[in-house]
């Protein structure tokens, strides 16, 4: 009888003091932002002391469980380095190994930014060969939805090796390797959470519908889609919310095919953005790869008007940027082979404007203003040096009061383009590139591609 109420009380006792729990992104070969405050939580029995001994310093960190069973602290990180081990204590005890200290960037999107080296890639064999990187890691986010925000996201950290980077995002592995190439000995983690053929709305907090009819309405407007979920929120609830607070660098945006045909996307991207900047509280850079030129046979202009709406919001949002990529995508395939180019371009963005070492010319040649002058337009632009027009076709087109357009002839003038049409007396609007298919012919001296664009009525 003694014997059976011991086993009892043992029982008891261990239903009682719960063992300490992490997120699965809190683990072995994770990688942490450098010198800030990062966060880490978990779960534990109420009122249950956690203790976080991380091996870069003496300092043991401890809190408290709340009576919801969760607990959450900042420590503080040093500069970037390798390898570490932290030491999580309560009623049990958790020692996650090789831990390093680096720059952590969030990789989100549809197929584009989720295809990998396996799905065939520019010079893919290769390149694939090559990828032993130990300190770059691929936090890679599987594929799930709610309807609701959950706690717990499925997925691993892995170590950067062939067989590894043949299967994660391979935007996102060719940004990190151009990273390391400049920002020596220090890591790099890729958290790539992305789902092919699925809309944007569905990566944004449901609180963002709830406040805007326009935006509802729109998300509403989508089809069912075998590929993926189409309703509000459904990734971001199990996708992105999981992850909340963990500490970014920034954001890589690889998204819009799914959208083509929005009117407001430009409305769509930027509450997206805000939204998340929002919930991290944190002004991160996020760089958008503009959607490639792609013909899919109609006669539409749905697909132009996404690239335009992320010009703008790269144009009009602070810490926002914008990759052109019309210059290395074949107007016949929605999913570019060529991946470094992409992610590079991302790097160069991330060098220059973030991480602010170098100084070189890494940006697109931006339209800065137009001016009308009779019956001239004369177009300015922004990173324009030693701007150039490939070929000798104009894609410029312009218009009057009808809002009718004509091909127009151009003139290169040191960094402005002379627009004019013998059909448009008083021109009004100008357009150039505009067409699902259409690739820009107008250069920088970093041979980076202009946007196609159209001025407001």
């Amino acid at each position: 009888m003694k014997r059976g109420i011991l086993y009892i009380i043992f029982f008891m006792s261990n239903v009682m003091l719960a063992n300490v729990s992490l997120p699965s992104i809190v683990s072995d070969h994770m990688v942490l932002q450098q010198n800030e405050d990062v966060k880490f939580w978990g779960w534990a029995s109420p009122n249950e002391e956690v203790q976080i001994k991380p091996s870069w310093t003496d300092e043991v960190y401890k809190v408290k469980a709340t009576n919801l069973a969760k607990w959450e602290i900042n420590i503080k990180t040093p500069e970037a380095g390798a390898t570490y081990s932290i030491t999580i204590t309560g009623y049990n005890e958790i020692i996650i190994n090789d831990v390093l200290i680096g720059e952590v960037w969030l990789c989100s999107g549809q197929s584009n930014m989720e295809m990998s080296a396996s799905w065939g890639i520019k010079d893919g064999d290769e390149e694939v060969s090559k990828a032993n990187y130990p300190t770059i890691r691929f936090f890679r986010v599987e594929k799930s939805s709610a309807d609701y925000p959950q706690e717990h996201i499925i997925g691993k950290w892995e170590v950067c090796t062939p067989k590894t980077m043949k299967n994660n995002s391979a935007v996102a592995y060719f940004f990190a390797q151009k990273l390391q190439t400049t920002l020596k000995d220090t890591p790099v983690g890729l958290i790539i959470s992305a789902w092919g053929g699925t809309p944007a709305e569905i990566w944004m907090p449901k609180e963002v519908f709830q406040s805007n009819q326009v935006l509802d309405e729109a998300a509403n407007q989508h089809k069912p889609d075998e590929w993926g979920p189409i309703k509000p929120s459904k990734a971001f609830n199990t996708m992105i919310y999981p992850i909340i607070g963990y500490n970014l660098s920034g954001t890589l945006w690889y998204q819009g095919e799914k959208n083509v045909g929005s009117l407001v996307y430009d409305q769509v991207l930027s509450a997206l953005i805000d939204s998340w900047r929002d919930l991290w509280q944190d002004d991160f850079p996020f760089y958008i790869v503009q959607i490639a030129p792609y013909d899919d046979g109609y006669e539409h202009f749905g697909g132009v008007k996404i690239r335009n709406a992320q010009r703008i919001i790269a144009n009009n949002k602070e810490n926002t940027e914008i990759v052109v990529v019309s210059d290395v995508s074949p107007t016949d395939d929605i999913h570019p082979k060529d991946k470094k180019s992409v992610g590079i371009r991302l790097a160069n963005l991330a060098l220059k404007k973030y991480y602010k070492v170098i100084d070189s010319l890494v940006e697109h040649p931006q339209v800065d203003s137009v001016a009308f002058n009779k019956k001239k337009a004369m177009v300015h632009f922004k990173n324009a040096e030693g701007l150039y027009i490939s070929g000798n076709t104009s894609l410029f087109e312009i218009a009057g009061e009808d809002n009718v357009f004509y091909p127009a002839q151009i003139k290169l003038k040191d960094q402005t383009i002379i627009v004019s049409s013998n059909k448009v007396k008083q021109p009004t609007r100008i357009r150039f590139a505009w067409g699902n298919a259409l690739q820009s012919n107008v250069y920088n001296r970093a041979d980076l591609p202009a946007s196609s664009f159209i001025t407001e009525q």
